[in-house]
């Protein structure tokens, strides 16, 4: 009986090569398009049958957006925010495959999208032309377009800080410690919705606060229509906006009121950034089952929960509040990351703010995980929720009973478990006390908060496990505390 093992070696080897050249010369003669061939009736049918392909996707994806705009959205902002994500994650899928066509095949289609996208986020545009993020979307699709406001990026990452007179003094306290402390070589700029939320003088000050470093200024009233978003009103609103609108590819949104233990730089080299581009931090782990309106709100617009919020243990224990917004990493050259912050910006919209955000949640804070989780844009939180960075209330001397640090900060630390930064100032008591400073002594993370019942009481959070700021961190925020006296005297900040 034949069998392959009744074959030697050397003749299994010589079969296998002839029928992997024959492979070759069948593969070379059907698709080849050297000159010397003649084409073939099967190449002419692949061809024939991709360039139909191509044509069908083209006029799919037509039908799709003509459909938006003959059905437009139901002008009832709290019912929409999954839809309108749903629908922006599809314009997303249609923007990439039309990359990939010819300019004279897409034209009408990349046309129709485009009109699309601004009927939707009408703010999008300005007296100045197009905006940054329509922009870029007009490059991907090919739609040419004549502007003064969306300027190629001036550089790969930078830092951003959204400010205005409420909030200068502690923009001139974060601007004096990264120039003069952390000596970052990341640029600055500084956003602000017109003179009337940042004076000319206010922003004189601002550079002076930076010893000697440039730090660009950019009114975003010049590269959004103002007219649905009223950010010089909108407090929070203008975060998104100013990311948005920021020069640089990669973007650092800072909080005025945020505090570093190392340069901002190292967010760029935290792994979970660079695996989805755009990273955020949790907030305290607070009120478990406190707000079951907000949370059967949040489950009924985000019908697929993606693996990152599907292990929130606020999406999954309903705790209360998700994101701590002082600090936003995202890289807008990711088109899903992009488009998921033209949502945000639209949550931060005047009438959408009013109606929904701000009185479901606190301020901006949770808009940035639902934008992005609504438009299936990738994002990943920090793993950590809250910690706290303050003093310690007890001594260790008992295993049985939880230590308390206590404060009015949240603290969170990088991928290295090393402390990064905190929000609330330098500080001890910003709400109460205008003029004392304390170096913090302890810090914790991943114990059980305790919230002061009033601005003027203390949060503190409680555990077995403390530990102490070392010298090193100690001496950054010492060195913060003294550049943010100086500027207050030769700036005249602190508040009569």
């Amino acid at each position: 009986m034949f069998t392959f093992q009744s074959l030697g070696a050397r003749s299994v080897k010589i079969t296998a090569l002839i029928v992997f050249v024959w492979l070759l010369i069948a593969v070379f003669y059907n698709y080849t398009n050297v000159s010397f061939f003649t084409t073939t009736p099967l190449q002419n049918t692949y061809k024939g049958t991709y360039e139909n392909v191509k044509l069908k996707s083209i006029e799919s994806i037509r039908l799709g957006a003509q459909y938006f705009v003959d059905y437009p959205l139901k002008d009832e902002p709290k019912e929409i925010f999954g839809e309108l994500g749903q629908r922006t994650q599809l314009l997303r899928t249609w923007i990439e495959e039309l990359e990939s066509h010819e300019p004279n095949e897409k034209k009408e289609t990349a046309g129709l999208i485009g009109k699309l996208i601004e009927s939707q986020f009408p703010w999008l545009n300005s007296k100045n032309g197009i905006s940054p993020p329509l922009a870029n979307i007009y490059d991907r699709l090919g739609i040419s377009y004549n502007t003064a406001s969306a300027k190629p990026y001036a550089a790969a990452a930078g830092i951003v800080i959204p400010t205005g007179e409420k909030t200068l003094r502690f923009a001139c306290h974060l601007i004096a410690s990264l120039t003069q402390v952390h000596k970052t070589s990341l640029p600055i700029q500084v956003v602000y919705a017109g003179d009337n939320d940042l004076s000319a003088q206010g922003r004189r000050k601002i550079q002076q606060a930076a010893n000697g470093v440039n730090i660009e200024m950019l009114d975003v009233l010049t590269v959004f229509s103002d007219k649905s978003l009223k950010l010089a009103e909108g407090g929070w609103a203008i975060k998104p906006f100013a990311a948005l609108a920021s020069h640089y590819e990669k973007v650092i949104l800072l909080d005025a009121d945020a505090v570093f233990f190392q340069d901002p730089e190292r967010l760029l080299q935290q792994d979970r950034f660079n695996e989805t581009g755009a990273l955020l931090f949790h907030d305290r782990l607070l009120w478990k089952n406190g707000f079951p309106d907000r949370q059967d709100w949040w489950h009924d617009q985000i019908k697929h929960p993606s693996p990152e919020t599907d292990k929130s243990l606020v999406w999954t224990e309903r705790y209360s509040e998700e994101g701590d917004s002082g600090l936003v990493v995202v890289d807008k050259s990711r088109l899903d990351v992009l488009l998921g912050l033209i949502h945000i910006g639209w949550q931060n919209s005047d009438r959408v703010r009013n109606e929904v955000t701000y009185k479901i949640t606190y301020g901006d804070k949770e808009s940035w995980w639902i934008g992005f989780e609504a438009t299936g844009s990738k994002y990943s939180f920090s793993p950590h929720y809250g910690g706290i960075v303050g003093w310690m209330k007890d001594k260790p001397n008992d295993k049985k009973k939880d230590v308390r640090v206590c404060s009015f900060v949240i603290a969170h630390v990088d991928q290295d478990e090393k402390l990064l930064w905190y929000n609330g100032g330098l500080l001890k008591n910003k709400a109460v006390n205008q003029t004392e400073f304390e170096v913090p002594t302890h810090w914790m993370i991943d114990q059980t908060w305790h919230k002061g019942g009033s601005k003027k009481d203390m949060s503190c959070m409680a555990g077995k496990i403390v530990n102490e700021l070392s010298s090193v961190e100690k001496g950054i925020l010492k060195r913060a505390i003294d550049a943010a006296k100086d500027v207050d005297e030769k700036l005249d900040l602190i508040p009569t």
